[in-house]
């Protein structure tokens, strides 16, 4: 399973930007399966952003993103966008997509927590 994130760029504040993350060589067909966000600003832990469940297409959000950020999905092409809008300095970070295959694990924490996939990340910088 591979992930390739894009989209990443500078930014000025209250502006916004579309992050996509191409997934190939998996077949996302249930709830086991999710795709994730996440960010790491330097000097800080990686944190978790926005996730979506495969099958049933339920979404989860960090606090800090909610009404701002939407994560979704095209089937066809495999792929999962973050839609980033209202941006503030404070999300400037390294963006990384993370896919998530874990059997039997369809909870809150599952799907905020438990990814095995990992893209290569891409950089989004939002300007005072």
């Amino acid at each position: 399973l591979q992930l390739v994130e894009s989209g990443g760029g500078l930014v000025q504040a209250g502006g916004s930007l579309r992050l996509s993350c191409a997934a190939s060589g998996y077949t996302f067909d249930t709830d086991d399966d999710a795709i994730g966000w996440f960010r790491q600003a330097p000097g800080k832990e990686r944190e978790f952003v926005a996730a979506f469940s495969w099958s049933g297409g339920n979404t989860y959000y960090a606090d800090s993103v909610k009404g701002r950020f939407t994560i979704s999905r095209d089937n066809a092409k495999n792929t999962v966008y973050l839609q980033m809008n209202s941006l503030k300095p404070e999300d400037t970070a390294v963006y990384y997509c993370a896919a998530k295959t874990r059997p039997y694990c369809t909870d809150y924490v599952c799907y905020t927590m438990m990814y095995d996939y990992w893209g290569q990340g891409t950089q989004v910088t939002v300007s005072s």
